[in-house]
């Protein structure tokens, strides 16, 4: 690690240190090193060789659940057996600690969850469970992919025969109301929002470090690439969130 970032850290641990109330938000970012590509890195990224409106969209739910699911189903199997890594971890002990309010992640993959994480909210829902829309049954993510490989279409269905709908926020769909009024108030009431793995571009969420601002808060960054909020952190470190994370928790 070189000087430079040893100064963030240190400067980043002054700003924890000070904060009484500290939210993280979390992108795709944070999970890149446990092995889930985000969204849109160029070569890797998932919609680098998929149109996200062609197979992620509410009205192609609606219109081909068979198109959908051929493309969830594999994005199940891609996230289901995934673990937390030490930048999770990390957050997950920063609560432990009594030093973090709460987790905000734009991810659906349960890793916060799975390290321990208990005041979680996922904004986008998760892939823990999934939904008939007609009579409203739920199921967890095993059965569910138990019902996805025994249906001859590819698509899971519930007991009364409609598809069923993983519970996360498709295209074309609203953030749950609660969830993104909770996080509205946790931004607005942080000390210091700590934004880990996220680029910061997708709104609503997008807009949660600016609610800090506007409350009086600071804004730290610890993600690889520009955000719309670099100018206005307190600090940003680039380097691997893990290796970050981890160096922060070492100089507490």
């Amino acid at each position: 690690m070189t000087a430079g970032t040893q100064a963030k850290v240190a400067r980043l641990a002054e700003l924890v240190r000070a904060a009484d109330r500290i939210v993280a938000l979390t992108g795709a970012g944070i999970s890149v090193p446990s092995g889930i590509p985000d969204f849109r890195s160029p070569g890797t990224g998932l919609w680098e060789h998929v149109n996200p409106m062609e197979v992620a969209h509410i009205d192609v739910f609606r219109r081909d659940p068979a198109r959908f699911w051929s493309f969830y189903g594999e994005r199940f199997a891609t996230l289901e057996d995934r673990q937390p890594n030490a930048a999770h971890l990390a957050l997950a002990e920063l609560e432990r600690r009594g030093k973090l309010e709460a987790v905000v992640t734009q991810n659906i993959d349960r890793l916060h969850r799975k390290a321990g994480s208990r005041e979680l909210i996922e904004i986008h829902g998760t892939i823990d469970h999934s939904s008939c829309l007609r009579c409203g049954a739920r199921y967890a993510l095993d059965d569910t992919r138990a019902r996805l490989a025994a249906d001859p279409e590819g698509v899971p269905r519930c007991v009364c025969g409609n598809a069923l709908k993983p519970d996360v926020v498709l295209f074309g769909e609203f953030l749950p109301e609660d969830a993104l009024l909770r996080a509205e108030r946790l931004a607005r009431e942080a000390d210091l929002m700590l934004c880990v793995g996220s680029s910061l571009e997708v709104y609503p969420v997008a807009d949660l470090p600016a609610r800090t601002l506007a409350g009086g808060g600071q804004v730290a960054i610890v993600t690889q690439g520009r955000t719309p909020f670099d100018s206005h952190a307190a600090v940003k470190l680039e380097g691997d969130v893990v290796d970050e994370l981890e160096a922060l928790l070492a100089a507490l």
